[in-house]
């Protein structure tokens, strides 16, 4: 059996921009993507604190150190400058994977750096 496990998180994020007329995604900072492991492509959800839209997009990188979050496509109507986030993704483990594994969870402050590592 495998199990749909948290991976890793970016708890607080703050959305820097969004574009509607894109095909769709969420633009992380590199330097992000590579401190929880994520990868280009990866299915993430994404939850907005502010107004408590969910959905579900995959990662695309943005330029590192830039601090970049970026709601790209129909999300961009879920999201404004400013709003608060949370950024989830999953993993597929065995049991004995599930069971050992430590998720990656960073929370960010308001210039989407690292301000605890959970």
């Amino acid at each position: 059996m495998m199990f749909k496990m948290l991976y890793a998180k970016l708890h607080r994020a703050t959305v820097t921009h969004v574009e509607r007329d894109y095909e769709g995604s969420l633009g992380l900072d590199r330097a992000l993507i590579e401190k929880t492991g994520m990868l280009p492509g990866q299915q993430i959800d994404v939850l907005n604190i502010n107004n408590g839209a969910r959905f579900t997009t995959y990662v695309i990188q943005e330029e590192h150190g830039s601090g970049t979050i970026g709601v790209y496509g129909a999300a961009a109507h879920l999201c404004k400058p400013g709003d608060l986030i949370i950024v989830i993704a999953y993993a597929l483990m065995d049991e004995t994977e599930a069971k050992r594994h430590k998720p990656t969870v960073l929370v960010l402050g308001k210039d989407n750096e690292i301000v605890s590592n959970v």
